[in-house]
């Protein structure tokens, strides 16, 4: 990925709640993701990583507390809106590769938009299918062009809900060269993972979510290697 530098930008959760009827997906969260830190969530199937990504994409609504952006400008500029992969790609199968990222330029506003899809299609690797449908692609092959989709604004904060799925291991190595790179850069990683792998290690902090709630944050004490284990029970 280009290496240029990324305004800083960190992500503050302030008591949030978010309730589906009488459920709770996650209660009183609070803490603080500084610009520039690569921190993985961990814990099992329904504790709460997925509706926190997506709190955090602003694609929910919290039923209570206050999300905020540490280091961006109140409008929170194109480059401060977060990039988001989801376990579904979010493009467009019946336009091209090249298309659904021409689109999602546009709707980011990306100064010249079809030099930046060019950038992207050659950084993961999908210059020769530019042209093809996307839903003649495999399930890695989408997963490349949703990666590239949420980084076509240069987002100063990206969060990844299992960044690696459908990847292979050249894949999975290629993702975690440009994660990375664009860290170096200035860009705040958020990712929620199962388990130890080339991915996790670049982890500067992990934080562990049971029941909706936080339960265990490197920064207070917790081991690295004990939030992944657990993670992937």
């Amino acid at each position: 990925m280009t290496a240029l530098r990324i305004p800083p930008t960190g992500l503050r959760f302030e008591n949030i709640d978010k309730r589906y009827g009488g459920l709770f997906a996650l209660r009183r969260i609070s803490f603080e993701i500084a610009p520039g830190e690569c921190v993985v969530l961990a814990g099992r199937n329904g504790s709460g990583k997925t509706t926190l990504l997506r709190v955090a994409a602003q694609i929910v609504k919290p039923t209570a507390g206050k999300l905020s952006f540490p280091g961006a400008d109140a409008a929170l500029p194109a480059n401060g809106r977060p990039g988001y992969v989801a376990h579904t790609t979010m493009v467009y199968d019946e336009l091209t590769a090249e298309e659904n990222l021409l689109l999602f330029g546009k709707l980011q506003n990306v100064e010249n938009p079809a030099a930046r899809a060019e950038e992207l299609l050659r950084e993961v690797g999908l210059m020769e299918r530019r042209d093809s449908l996307v839903r003649t692609f495999s399930r890695g092959m989408r997963q490349r062009i949703a990666i590239a989709r949420a980084l076509i604004h240069r987002p100063s904060v990206l969060l990844f809900d299992e960044p690696a799925t459908g990847l292979d291991p050249p894949g999975i190595t290629w993702l975690a060269n440009s994660l990375r790179e664009v860290n170096r850069a200035g860009c705040t990683v958020v990712m929620s993972l199962h388990g130890e792998s080339e991915i996790s290690a670049l982890a500067t902090r992990a934080v562990q979510l049971d029941a909706g709630r936080v339960i265990a944050d490197t920064q207070s004490g917790a081991s690295l290697h004990s939030i992944l284990t657990f993670g992937s029970a």
